[in-house]
């Protein structure tokens, strides 16, 4: 014959309290994020005003704009705090 089962036994048990999500990335990440993708839209404005010879302030200017941008890009996207 089975056992008749305690029902103080079988007590449901309060589920864990899970922490909210953090975002993914911060407010300020994002303005960064935002300032980079301007700062290369800027560089491809001033690349068109460039010399085809490279001589002249815009096609000295465009580079540093262009990777200046994609660097601030990449720098808000890694520094994501854990």
């Amino acid at each position: 014959m089975s056992k008749k089962k305690d029902k103080r036994a079988q007590e449901t048990v309060a589920p864990a309290q899970v922490p909210p999500a953090k975002p993914l990335w911060t407010s300020g990440q994002w303005k960064i994020i935002a300032g980079g993708i301007l700062t290369v839209a800027a560089g491809f404005i001033v690349l068109s005003r460039a010399d085809p010879a490279g001589q002249n302030w815009a096609s000295h200017l465009a580079p540093f704009l262009i990777l200046g941008g994609y660097a601030a890009i990449g720098w808000a996207l890694w520094g994501r705090r854990a």
